[in-house]
């Protein structure tokens, strides 16, 4: 069983962010913080957690970094019983508000692992991207990081961003791998709705010749991919575990559990949170929606598609594809080897 916690407090609102995130809310953190609590009480019993059965704990955002680790403690305290031993624990941080002090902090609490929203090491696009850190700042956050004793430190970076280079690209790139890192998570600019860059969609720019150069030039250092998104010498437990369809706990404003066939959705906006953290919205889904889901996250991933997941059709389907060398098979579980292929692959399976 994996945990999801949002946090929804940020420095600034970022062009290109479509995620549940406030940046005129910080005098509710305390409360916030309350609520969270109470509704992880409430989904531990809901998922009849078990001693020792949370493989992996992730704090999102937003900024988890806005955030104090004081105000994490009864957090940490109450999901300390049920973690494994040497669980995965990672909080993502913004260069600008990671400090040392709330490195170590949270690193005291058992955080260890952290995924640093770099996003690129260019003054101007950082600019663009309205991101309220420096290149420097991203550099001396990954130091103090490593120098805390993190052995697993992950950054981001986006490209497909109007006046990209491959000079700004490689010197990302290149930026990133001479830091102490052993993750990376390369995006594509999207434009979605409700973002800065909504009416901007010129900011977008993907060429797919670039796109495939980035892959490389990141798997040239030993960073392979396994996911469309993710290299790392370290592979994170998390994200393998979404990509696996394992159950997951989703707490705070935004977040998103599943159990089995249900999915949950906690309230999105911060006050009536506060106020009810437990009135959650239920989805169920089919057996069909989870087959498709498992088709979709496994050929975009290294966790693959196991071959008796699959419908008569689909295995018939996949026989063509497995000819034609766009799916490999090992120990019955379907691989795809190029994830730019991996939506249009997905769906030839499941016509």
């Amino acid at each position: 069983m994996l945990v999801y916690i949002h946090i929804p407090f940020c420095d600034s609102k970022c062009s290109y962010c479509a995620f549940n995130s406030y940046v005129d809310k910080f005098h509710l953190k305390e409360k916030y913080m309350q609520s969270l609590q109470k509704q992880l009480q409430h989904e531990l019993c809901r998922f009849q957690a078990k001693k020792n059965t949370i493989e992996t704990v992730f704090i999102g955002g937003g900024t988890p970094s806005t955030v104090a680790p004081d105000l994490y403690k009864d957090i940490f305290k109450l999901l300390h019983p049920y973690l494994i031993q040497n669980a995965e624990i990672t909080s993502e941080a913004n260069p600008n508000s990671a400090t040392r002090e709330w490195l170590k902090g949270m690193k005291k609490l058992g955080v260890n692992r952290i995924s640093f929203g770099t996003q690129s090491f260019d003054k101007e696009k950082l600019k663009i991207l309205n991101r309220a850190h420096t290149p420097q700042m991203s550099i001396d956050a990954v130091n103090n990081a490593a120098a805390l004793g993190f052995k697993n430190i992950s950054l981001d970076l986006i490209y497909a961003t109007l006046g990209d280079t491959k000079e700004l690209l490689t010197n990302d790139i290149q930026t990133a791998l001479n830091l102490p890192i052993n993750h990376i998570s390369a995006y594509a600019l999207m434009i979605e709705e409700g973002t800065a860059f909504e009416n901007r969609p010129q900011m977008s720019k993907e060429q797919l010749d670039i796109t495939k150069w980035i892959f490389q030039e990141i798997q040239k250092q030993g960073f392979q991919q396994y996911e469309i998104s993710n290299f790392g010498s370290y592979k994170s437990l998390h994200n393998l575990g979404y990509w696996q369809y394992k159950d997951y706990i989703g707490a705070g404003a935004g977040a998103v559990g599943k159990l089995g066939l249900t999915r949950f959705y906690p309230q999105t906006d911060i006050e009536k949170y506060i106020s009810n953290p437990l009135e959650i919205q239920k989805e169920h889904l089919s057996e069909e929606d989870k087959r498709l889901e498992q088709i979709f996250l496994g050929l975009r991933s290294s966790v693959g598609v196991a071959q008796n997941i699959l419908n008569k059709s689909q295995i018939a389907q996949a026989k063509i594809l497995l000819d034609e060398q766009k799916l490999k098979l090992k120990n019955n579980v379907l691989y795809n080897e190029d994830y730019l292929l991996a939506d249009e692959i997905a769906l030839f399976l499941t016509s």
